[in-house]
Parts: structure tokens; C-alpha cells; sequence
């Protein structure tokens, strides 16, 4: 994943009305790397039913497909992993429940959890936020970069930045060793979701190979 730029999660109310599959098409077809369904509502049959037409999309257009928190379902649906949070299943039962070569990646608040998570297993961490944040409905107090830096010091898997992130804060959050942008209303809420995946993958991507040091 560390060669990868851009992953976006789905959101039906950022959407505006647009599904969690229309959403997802979108995203890849505008070059996002990585999709995550996160359908906190929905049954897991409804998961495995959208994560079988997503997983498609992702074929298509040569991208990962994940899903949030369902990790049977995930499975079922043939997703090629699973997101987990601190209050979800442990990434150690995970393991013992997915396929071999299944992502499983988790969102950690500090460097600490970091360490436990890669140690149980984990392909990559998201510190989540890494900004203040509204995406779910309520403010989140992002853990800032000092946080970021830290996480990346302490694991050698993939570092994902979510939480606050837009043109203004991907260029820190890269500085600060996040290797892959994780993005919502930026690209979900635009009325062309394609391109604005498009856009912002391009804006990664620029400051990436822009030559600015990236701190230890």
C-alpha cells in the first residue's frame, strides 16, 4: 500500500443521495486506490450484497475494495479486507477468521496502539483523526501531526492519514509520514466524484514527488 495515493470512504449522506456502489464507481473510476464501504446501517446480507458489486468495480479499475468492521461479511462478499476500529473485533480474531492475504488494517489513536496493532497482525494503521473532524456527525478532536509522526517512527507497515484531510493539510500530514490520504467529504460530497477523486489523487501524488523532506 505504501505505493498507493488516495483512499476514500463511502458515505451516503456526503453523497447526497447517491448509494454506497454509485459512490464507489465513482472513486474508482477517478483513480482512487482504495475504497472503503462503510455502511454502519445496513445488514451484513445488504454488506455482502453491495461488497459483491464494489468488488467488481475495484476489478475493473485495478483498485482494493474494503470493508468497515463486518469481517464475515467482508469475507463473504468478497472484499480484499477488512477496517477495524479500537471497539471493533481485535485484529488477533481477525486473523483467525480471514483468508490468507486478506487485508486487515485498524484505526489507532497514538503510536501505542500502533505497536499492538502490528504486533496482532495488521497490514496497516490509520491514525483517525488525524484533524478535527465532523464526518461523523459530531466533532472529533483530531491527534494532530506531532501523533502522525510518532505512529510512523513506530511501525514499519503503511501509515494512513484520515480525519480533517484537504488540500491544505495532505501536504503536513505526507511530511509527517502518512504514505497513503484517506479522504471523505473531499471527494464524496463533490457533485462530480469522479473527478474530484481524479483531482485529489493528482494533488497526492504531486507533493509526494515534489522533493519536500519527510520527517522522522
Amino acid at each position: 500500500m505504501r505505493d498507493m495515493d488516495l483512499y476514500v470512504v463511502t458515505d451516503e449522506k456526503a453523497g447526497k443521495g447517491k448509494s454506497h456502489c454509485e459512490i464507489a464507481r465513482l472513486c474508482f473510476e477517478g483513480g482512487a486506490d482504495i475504497v472503503q464501504l462503510r455502511a454502519k446501517d445496513s445488514s451484513d446480507g445488504d454488506i455482502v450484497a453491495m461488497s459483491k458489486i464494489i468488488r467488481k468495480y475495484a476489478d475493473e479499475h485495478g483498485g482494493l475494495f474494503i470493508v468497515d468492521d463486518r469481517v464475515s461479511a467482508a469475507v463473504e462478499g468478497g472484499a480484499h479486507g477488512v477496517h477495524l476500529g479500537q471497539s471493533d473485533m481485535p485484529v488477533s480474531e481477525a486473523r483467525e477468521i480471514v483468508p490468507e492475504g486478506f487485508i486487515v488494517g485498524i484505526s489507532v489513536d497514538n503510536a501505542e496502539q500502533a505497536v499492538a496493532a502490528v504486533r496482532d497482525g495488521a497490514d496497516y494503521v490509520a491514525l483517525s483523526p488525524v484533524h478535527d473532524t465532523m464526518s461523523k456527525g459530531f466533532l472529533s478532536k483530531g491527534f494532530g501531526l506531532d501523533e502522525l509522526r510518532r505512529v510512523r517512527a513506530a511501525v514499519d507497515v503503511p501509515v494512513v492519514a484520515i480525519g480533517g484531510m484537504d488540500m491544505d493539510t495532505i501536504p503536513g500530514a505526507l511530511a509527517n509520514g502518512a504514505d497513503v490520504i484517506a479522504l471523505i467529504s473531499a471527494v464524496v460530497s463533490k457533485d462530480d466524484i469522479a473527478s474530484a477523486a481524479a483531482g485529489m489523487k493528482e494533488f497526492i501524488r504531486t507533493v509526494k514527488t515534489s522533493g519536500a523532506p519527510r520527517k522522522k
